[in-house]
């Protein structure tokens, strides 16, 4: 390296920290310094002349400096910041001050370089298409745009312009890069294609599973709709099984009362000095008895028929929602009679209602029994109790 291209190497690195905005992420000094090395390897594979090499470098070093004064025609900043710096060199006469300012010229995109040096220029300014770390750097490209507010290109977007710059609008121009690096840009290339491939696939079946989301839930019952089912189904659940314990506790109760009536009161009856006591046990024993019978017929299950026709589904007469309705029908009837039901989004709601109706009829007559229940337990209690004491009172 001439003590030209290392004082030109400083110069950019301080330009670029002083006056290069931080946006640019991708067209920075290490993107410069990437072109040169790159410029200077095909140089050498090209077998350049030492004198055309430092004109190459030095085009390459100032290619992207113009970027420090100007976001839009930043070539022509940066044939002027070169010609500048060079002018001031006593060694470097204007002739190949023109060469660099040509040099680049050239790497403005859509620009077909004619001379070798050009060529090399134009190839290595390009030559992350052919490296491995080809995603990376162009994702930098991505952001800096992003930043810089020209463009906000999404992920499949940025890959279907890649392909279109790596398909139609690049080309290597030296033979060293159309023989060796032409090879890794189609492997780039097909890496992107297949990951473009994977990501259409992925969002299209995102966008099928949102549809059919969006259908589910237009076509099913609103969301209000289905906690009214949901809590009231709940509600009468709990009330049956509420009913059911308090019938089991006067069950209990009243089961309790006559095994020690039997045990302790009936055996004594025998004897002459007792017999005062025999109608008052015998209420006792009567109303017992009633409740028992009572809890008995409140927890007692209904059977049913077991089956429903045909006739009966299509005129929506049958609630084939509950057990009893069906348990005697064949598997392939019974599953007919449901398909019968979810066809009609309005079927559904009325077979629901009539189930909620039909537990709310159970649950009355449980609840009338049960209150019946109740108060001859509490009616044989108070006429038990009253009827001893006025037995014994006649003692």
């Amino acid at each position: 390296m001439t003590d030209l291209i290392s004082k030109i190497e400083d110069f950019v690195l301080h330009l670029f920290k002083d006056k290069l905005s931080n946006n640019y992420i991708y067209h920075n000094f290490s993107h410069t310094k990437r072109v040169v090395e790159s410029a200077s390897f095909l140089a050498k594979k090209e077998n350049i002349h030492p004198e055309d090499q430092e004109i190459l470098l030095i085009a390459a070093w100032f290619h992207d400096t113009g970027y420090t004064q100007s976001e839009g025609d930043h070539e022509s900043e940066s044939m002027r910041i070169a010609s500048e710096f060079l002018e001031n060199e006593t060694d470097f006469n204007s002739e190949k001050i023109e060469k660099v300012k040509n040099l680049i010229a050239v790497t403005k995109l859509g620009e077909t370089p004619e001379t070798l040096l050009e060529k090399i220029l134009k190839d290595a300014d390009c030559s992350h298409f052919a490296r491995e770390d080809f995603n990376e750097i162009s994702e930098l490209l991505r952001q800096e745009l992003k930043l810089l507010g020209k463009a906000n290109y999404k992920s499949l977007e940025w890959q279907n312009i890649n392909i279109q710059m790596l398909t139609e609008k690049h080309r290597f121009y030296t033979n060293y890069a159309v023989e060796f690096w032409q090879t890794k840009k189609q492997d780039n290339l097909i890496k992107l294609i297949e990951s473009k491939n994977k990501k259409e696939k992925r969002a299209e079946k995102e966008r099928m599973k949102a549809k059919y989301k969006a259908k589910y839930k237009n076509e099913s019952p609103e969301r209000s709709i289905q906690t009214l089912f949901r809590v009231t189904l709940r509600n009468h659940l709990k009330l049956s099984d509420i009913a059911d314990t308090k019938a089991n506790i006067l069950l209990s109760v009243n089961a309790i009362i006559i095994s020690l009536a039997l045990a302790n009161i009936i055996p004594k009856l025998d004897s002459p000095s007792n017999a005062h006591l025999m109608i008052p046990t015998l209420i006792l024993i009567c109303f017992s008895v009633a409740s028992i019978i009572l809890s008995i017929m409140s927890t007692r299950p209904n059977v049913t028929s077991g089956e429903f026709t045909k006739e009966q589904v299509m005129n929506r007469e049958v609630n084939i929602l509950f057990f009893g309705n069906f348990h005697k029908m064949k598997y392939e009837d019974y599953l007919w009679g449901v398909k019968e039901i979810i066809q009609d989004k309005e079927f559904v709601y009325e077979a629901l209602v009539k189930d909620l109706y039909l537990l709310g009829k159970v649950l009355d007559r449980k609840y009338r029994l049960l209150r019946l229940t109740y108060t001859i337990f509490m009616l044989g209690i108070i006429v038990s109790v009253v009827s001893f004491f006025f037995a014994f009172d006649l003692i």
